[in-house]
């Protein structure tokens, strides 16, 4: 008895509550990994292949720690992109509300993997093999009640507070945070199509996740990270698998390469233009940023800054550079009043729509569009507005 009750109370580590902590941590941090690498950015989005040593590896640990099935997780995500923020996406804040999807994230994923039709056509080249039939998948309470009787063998009593926290983490993290805070919440480096935020610039506790709008920008990218202050960790572990030959790359993101600025801008420079239009965009919008910041404190100068226009002024300075269908309706009259109280600013944000059409319209040749850009580029750098002009020069040294 007496031995029975020292080995609750200690396990057979007999670990202080802060080797508990830091252990649980670890434990949880594998788990995000093994999410993040293999389930998210291997398996759903086809970004890397993995040896069979970390696949096996990853599939195993999930089991233990989640029961999440494979084919499910990959199909579920799928569907996400898919449909993002319409009603048939599994888990958007934006049809649901961002309550729903932190509070209840896990039910969502559970009403969705029921439904035949979703597995069947997003579930494809997932793992089929012997032991995804007969184990992971059959047995999908097995591995957690493994990991159970692990943690309370390891760490006694105490080990349960262990499971506990293994077994909310992805709920949390995943299915609440990413799922929720990532297209609700944070900053946006490029205007994707949906909401996608990132939530952080150091990708560190969900492995990199936290960088949620650069991921669907690039979502067949394994690296999460696209600006020098950005940190994804996800991605220092597949560079060190890389390393060791037990991964290998498919994507990154991709990089708007210049060099000598062309007479005429051409196909080729479309082209480069068009593959990165995101990065394109973004650079502009810093252009534009910094166009109503310069506006901003001219009139701070002058003792303005008491003023509506100085007040409209700094309310566009955050959505101007946006799509207009992102810009809240509440908000697009002073917007629009802002505008129209400064022509070049109006000019910046007209030529920004102009130069998205060269990858938006359908049903144009490519020598009709090489003929806008060139007309586009001849605009900017006749506009007398030096943002607009150095833009230019920018565009016709972009090359494929």
């Amino acid at each position: 008895m007496d031995l029975l009750i020292s080995w609750l109370s200690t396990g057979l580590l007999d670990l202080t509550w802060w080797q508990i902590v830091l252990v649980t941590l670890a434990l949880t941090h594998v788990t995000i990994a093994a999410v993040t690498i293999f389930l998210h950015r291997s398996q759903a989005h086809r970004a890397l292949d993995l040896h069979p040593i970390p696949s096996h590896f990853f599939r195993f640990w999930l089991w233990l720690t989640t029961g999440m099935v494979t084919k499910e997780w990959v199909a579920i995500h799928r569907k996400h992109h898919a449909k993002c923020e319409t009603e048939d996406d599994p888990h958007s804040p934006v049809t649901r509300g961002i309550r729903t999807v932190l509070l209840q994230g896990s039910e969502l994923y559970r009403a969705e993997a029921k439904v035949t039709e979703t597995i069947t056509k997003y579930g494809h080249q997932t793992p089929a093999d012997w032991l995804e039939r007969n184990v992971y998948s059959r047995y999908i309470y097995g591995g957690i009640m493994v990991m159970l009787a692990i943690d309370v063998l390891l760490f006694g009593a105490i080990g349960i507070t262990v499971f506990a926290v293994q077994m909310l983490w992805i709920p949390v993290t995943a299915a609440g945070i990413i799922n929720g805070l990532g297209h609700w919440w944070g900053y946006r480096n490029f205007e994707a199509a949906d909401a996608s935020t990132n939530i952080s610039p150091w990708g560190l506790i969900i492995g990199g996740e936290e960088l949620h709008n650069n991921h669907h920008t690039y979502p067949t990218s394994a690296k999460l990270s696209v600006k020098p202050y950005e940190f994804d960790i996800g991605w220092v572990y597949i560079r060190g698998l890389e390393l060791l030959g037990l991964a290998k790359v498919r994507k990154t993101p991709p990089k708007l390469e210049l060099g000598a600025v062309k007479a005429q801008a051409d196909g080729k420079t479309l082209e480069a233009i068009i593959a990165n239009r995101y990065e394109v965009m973004a650079k502009y919008a810093a252009g534009l940023r910094a166009t109503v910041a310069g506006e901003l404190e001219r009139l701070r100068a002058q003792g303005a800054q008491n003023t509506t226009h100085f007040r409209d002024l700094v309310l566009a300075k955050r959505w101007l550079h946006r799509d207009d269908d992102k810009i809240p309706q509440r908000l697009k009259a002073q917007v629009a009043v802002a505008l129209g109280e400064s022509p070049q600013l109006a000019k910046l944000v007209a030529m920004r729509e102009e130069l998205r059409l060269l990858w938006t319209r359908t049903g144009v040749s490519a020598d009709q569009l090489v003929a806008d850009l060139q007309a586009w580029c001849r605009k900017a750098e006749e506009s007398g507005i030096a943002m607009l002009q150095e833009f230019s020069l920018k565009l016709r040294a972009a090359h494929a």
